[in-house]
C-alpha cells in the first residue's frame, strides 16, 4: 500500500491531490502548513527552518513512501535532495511547445520569481534563446486563494486578476502562463475568463506522473485522503466542505 504525503502552505496541495488521484490508488495525507503561509514571504533562513521541520514530522509521524513538496517556492528556493521528496516545478517544456508567440510567464510567489533557484532552473530547461521568460509575481493572486475569496467574490477576484495581469501580458505579448504556485490552478477559470487568448499550464499532470512512476507497483486498492493542518482546523474544514471535501480535518 503506497502513502503519500502531501503538503504546502495551505489549500495549495489540493490541486496536486486531485492530478496524482487521477493516474494513482493510494492513501494520502494531506497537510495544509497554514500557520507558515505565505512561504513566498519568507526569508530564505525562515523557509529552510519551516520545511525541513515539516519533512522531518512527515516522517516521523506518518512514515510515507514519498513525500510532495506540493510548493514552488521550497522546491525551487531550497536545494532538498532526499529521493522521497518530490518537489513540484514550472512546466517550461510543456509551455515551450504550446506557446506561439515565444513569450512565456511564470506566475509565481516573490520569493520564487527573485530566487537564484528558479533562474539556475530557467537555465538548465535548456530553452532555445527564441523563448522569452517573463517572470510575474502573483502573491496577490495566491491569497485570494489562501483566503478563500475565489469561492464568494468571483468580481473582486476578476478585476484583481486583470489588474495583476493585463499590463505584463499586453506589454510582453505573453500567450502562455506557467501556474506556478499550486494555489494558482484553483483561478483558472478566472483567469481564462479574463485573457481568453492566454494558454494557462497547471503543473499538477507532470507531479503526478512523477509519483506514479515511484509508486505504480505499490498502489493500493483505493484512494484514502486525511486531512491535517497546523492553523485552525475549523477554518479549513469550512473552506474543504465549500470545495465539496468532507474529510475531517484534524490539527498537526
Amino acid at each position: 500500500m503506497a502513502r503519500i504525503a502531501v503538503f504546502d502552505s495551505g489549500l495549495g496541495s489540493l490541486s496536486i491531490i486531485s492530478a496524482i488521484r487521477k493516474i494513482c490508488k493510494a492513501e494520502i495525507i494531506y497537510y495544509a502548513d497554514s500557520k507558515n503561509f505565505p512561504y513566498g514571504e519568507k526569508t530564505l533562513a525562515q523557509l529552510n527552518s519551516a520545511i525541513n521541520s515539516t519533512l522531518t514530522r512527515l516522517e516521523r509521524h506518518f512514515c510515507p513512501d514519498l513525500i510532495v513538496m506540493a510548493s514552488n517556492t521550497p522546491s525551487l528556493v531550497l536545494n532538498i535532495s532526499k529521493p522521497s521528496v518530490v518537489p513540484v516545478k514550472p512546466p517550461l517544456l510543456q509551455a515551450k511547445k504550446i506557446s506561439k508567440t515565444k513569450n512565456i510567464g511564470i506566475l509565481a510567489t516573490k520569493s520564487a520569481i527573485r530566487s537564484r533557484g528558479l533562474a539556475d532552473y530557467i537555465i538548465a530547461s535548456n530553452l532555445p534563446k527564441s523563448i522569452r521568460i517573463l517572470k510575474i509575481n502573483g502573491s496577490n493572486l495566491i491569497k485570494l486563494v489562501e483566503n478563500g475569496e475565489f469561492l464568494t467574490n468571483e468580481k473582486r477576484c476578476r478585476r484583481i486578476i486583470k489588474n495583476e495581469l493585463s499590463e505584463s501580458i499586453s506589454k510582453n505579448n505573453i500567450d502562455t502562463i506557467t501556474l506556478s504556485s499550486t494555489h494558482l490552478p484553483f483561478l483558472t477559470k478566472l483567469l481564462k475568463k479574463e485573457f481568453p487568448n492566454v494558454r494557462f499550464i497547471e503543473p499538477g499532470k507532470q507531479v503526478a506522473q512523477n509519483v506514479f512512476k515511484k509508486i505504480q507497483h505499490a498502489q493500493s486498492k483505493r484512494n484514502s485522503l486525511k486531512v491535517f493542518t497546523s492553523g485552525n482546523p475549523a477554518a479549513l474544514q469550512k473552506k474543504l466542505l465549500k470545495l465539496r471535501i468532507k474529510s475531517k480535518v484534524r490539527s498537526f
